[in-house]
């Protein structure tokens, strides 16, 4: 990690500088994820707990958001992608991002302890450490499985909400979490297919930079296949019903197709890659209709 050229003139901040850091994009998906697996749990949770443990949940995964950019200023300095963000940009400086992730992390894990339960407590702060420090600082920069290893970050949400609600851990949840953790590669790689050069610019080793494009297609068409087996495996194990069954057999068929014909396209360039921004695209839609169906399945056998 390197400090900004002290140079750069620091510019006027607000609190849309603040929120950029929080990730607001990736935070809906959390959101939503988590605000699923809270509403499909079998018991229930008054109103007011279950807003505040949702709550203290985007608090943690924007906390995550901040933190990352604070250790990756330089790095996102160099990608078009993200040069734009707050800190490399100029308006914000180090310490206050720091600090501001800091302080959400605390306060979302202690308010989620007070609320609910310890052990909902205690899972979002590992996931907020796993972000920070298992992805952010150690795999990210290492090593092309970093999102491979790294997707459990995103997939403790629904398991999170789960357990604020029922304060233990079953099969269900496990296998909501097992299914973002397995989306993770198959989407994340699809993105690095048309944006490597910006991971390349900045010494970032994805799949893509270190192994190349056919290696990378090839590896998405593997990880679909078991993120399918276990989209689908609610269903014959008796943890959700017909809607959620068909739902996700839809689903995963379309998402299948897409990665057969990422991994048959040869196309060296950003422009001959409309599978990969196919895939990437509907995979963002294959979540929130699948975690959906979740809920959805569950409601109707009330």
């Amino acid at each position: 990690m390197t400090s900004l050229p002290a140079s750069q003139a620091m510019l006027p901040a607000d609190w849309r500088d603040l929120f950029a850091l929080t990730k607001p994009r990736v935070m809906s998906l959390v959101v939503f994820t988590a605000l699923c697996g809270l509403l499909a749990a079998p018991e229930t949770i008054h109103p007011v707990l279950g807003f505040t443990a949702i709550l203290c949940i985007a608090l943690g995964a924007g906390a995550a958001g901040a933190l990352n950019q604070w250790y990756e200023a330089d790095v996102d300095a160099q990608m078009k992608r993200t040069r734009s963000r707050p800190l490399p940009a100029g308006r914000l400086d180090r310490q206050t991002a720091l600090h501001f992730g800091v302080g959400l992390s605390a306060l979302s894990v202690i308010l989620m302890g007070l609320a609910t339960n310890l052990l909902a407590a205690a899972i979002l702060l590992a996931s907020i450490l796993f972000y920070v420090l298992v992805y952010t600082v150690w795999l990210k920069p290492r090593t092309a499985q970093n999102i491979v290893i790294g997707g459990a970050a995103g997939a403790f949400p629904p398991l999170i909400g789960w357990t604020a609600v029922t304060g233990d851990v079953s099969a269900m949840p496990v296998l909501l979490f097992a299914i973002i953790f397995l989306w993770t590669p198959p989407h994340f790689w699809a993105l690095s297919l048309f944006v490597r050069t910006d991971y390349a610019k900045a010494g970032i080793p994805m799949l893509p930079v270190v192994s190349g494009l056919a290696t990378t297609r090839r590896h998405v068409l593997l990880y679909t296949l078991p993120m399918v087996a276990a989209a689908v495996a609610p269903w014959p194990l008796g943890l959700a019903g017909s809607l959620y069954g068909w739902t996700s057999i839809v689903l995963n068929a379309i998402f299948l197709v897409l990665a057969v014909r990422t991994a048959m396209n040869r196309a060296e360039e950003p422009s001959g890659m409309k599978p990969e921004k196919q895939l990437f695209g509907f995979s963002i839609l294959y979540l929130f209709i699948l975690f959906a169906a979740v809920v959805a399945d569950r409601w109707i056998s009330l």
